[in-house]
């Protein structure tokens, strides 16, 4: 009987041992992570702090081998590399994907519309969170939003451009497809590079100039080597925001728990790469006017122009596109909702104030047709 016993005690305690062993192996994951930006643009910053902090969070769970842009693939094929499972996770722009589908553009930045803080607001509260695991989730794909930087820089070239009228006949370096558009009415025509190509494009004069990212990214990409004159304000985009791409069955084996961790460390991220860019902002321009560089305003009559303009492009592609249309409404009711409180707070009030926006009942009637 008691050897029986001892047997039967022996056997169960190897059962339980097994089943914690197995548990334990199921739970650790090993993440292949890279992104489109390459060690020498400053942005990697935001990836790289996500990434670690991660490893810092979920570190018996899940760990993150991160990789700078370049290094595994070229950055434009981190998107089919996340969505076919190749790689687990990618950090991206989401505007470098608008030729999948043009709701990515408002996804990643707006011309004249969203500061950094309306993002923050509109990620976080009024939905826009939603919006982007249903577009990413169209490719197989979760996303974690987790970097914000405020209005870029403009931009920068060896000819001044004060005034739009100045945008006439421009070759400009522009990220984005309603930007682009935008520009095409302004006179000016929209050159596509990528960031690491835009020093060599200004400096032997391929483009006429070029916007690429914040000031801080910008001084240290060299650009105040090869570009004199800047132009502001950043209309083109008047925030951003970047984040993670991840494979749908990637994150489907995590746990809630895991799961729950990383969408910590992105708003964690998502918080500290605001201040981290307008503190990068500040001492990028001062820099910059250190060196020489002339900086340009735009007008008011100019910026009023550009937003009748974008309010226009919103419009139009709105009536191409369902969800475009369905991004750019929650944006815009955003705006108006917010704007209740917002205006009652001023001079000590967050976010963009504007009584120009594009009109929600022409993009309503766009969604209904």
């Amino acid at each position: 009987m008691t050897a029986l016993r001892t047997f039967t005690l022996t056997g169960i305690a190897a059962g339980v041992a097994l089943a914690a062993l197995s548990t334990t192996a199921q739970a650790q994951e090993s993440w292949t992570m890279t992104t489109t930006w390459p060690d020498n643009l400053d942005l990697i910053q935001i990836d790289r702090h996500w990434a670690e902090l991660v490893n810092t969070l979920a570190g018996d769970e899940l760990t993150i081998n991160f990789r700078a842009g370049g290094t595994l693939m070229p950055g434009t094929e981190v998107f089919d590399a996340t969505q076919t499972g190749a790689i687990q996770a990618a950090g991206d722009w989401p505007g470098y994907w608008a030729g999948y589908s043009p709701a990515f553009s408002p996804l990643a930045t707006t011309t004249s519309l969203f500061n950094g803080v309306d993002y923050l607001n509109w990620i976080n509260q009024w939905g826009g969170f939603e919006l982007y695991q249903e577009v990413y989730g169209d490719y197989n794909m979760v996303y974690l939003p987790y970097g914000i930087t405020n209005n870029e820089s403009g931009f920068r070239g060896g000819t001044p451009i004060e005034s739009i009228a100045d945008l006439e006949g421009k070759r400009l370096r522009l990220s984005g497809r309603d930007q682009g558009r935008v520009l095409e009415q302004l006179g000016g025509s929209q050159v596509t590079l990528a960031g690491g190509e835009i020093y060599q494009a200004i400096e032997r004069g391929v483009v006429d100039g070029a916007e690429f990212s914040t000031p801080g990214v910008d001084y240290k990409a060299g650009f105040s080597e090869v570009a004199d004159y800047w132009s502001v304000p950043g209309w083109h985009q008047s925030a951003s925001v970047f984040g993670v791409m991840i494979n749908q069955d990637a994150w489907d084996a995590l746990s809630e728990e895991t799961q729950e961790k990383l969408k910590i460390a992105a708003q964690a991220t998502m918080a500290w790469s605001l201040a981290w860019s307008e503190r990068e902002s500040t001492e990028g321009t001062v820099k910059f006017i250190e060196d020489g560089t002339e900086i340009n305003q735009l007008g008011e009559e100019d910026l009023a122009e550009i937003q009748r303009i974008t309010n226009e492009v919103i419009v139009q592609g709105a009536c191409e596109d369902p969800m475009h249309a369905k991004v750019y409404h929650s944006m815009i009711s955003y705006l108006e909702h917010y704007a209740n409180w917002r205006d009652v707070s001023v001079p000590y009030n967050m976010s963009r104030v504007t009584d120009d926006l594009p009109s929600l009942e022409e993009i309503e009637a766009c969604m209904n047709q």
